[in-house]
């Protein structure tokens, strides 16, 4: 199961350098993951700062 970033995203960048999989990325206002890519592994979600990413 992926994890998904919510509308509470703020656009800071702070989980695109902490994926090892490089599965985020930035479009339009707010930053995307590619859920083929990602290995559910939670880091992005514990350090963003709004807590916008979550489990799909």
């Amino acid at each position: 199961m992926a994890y998904k970033i919510t509308d509470a995203c703020v656009n800071c960048g702070a989980c695109e350098g902490e994926c090892p999989v490089s599965a985020i990325s930035e479009a339009e206002a707010a930053r995307v993951i590619e859920a083929s890519t990602c290995i559910d592994c939670g880091t992005c979600a514990g350090v963003c700062p709004t807590e916008a990413i979550e489990q799909a």
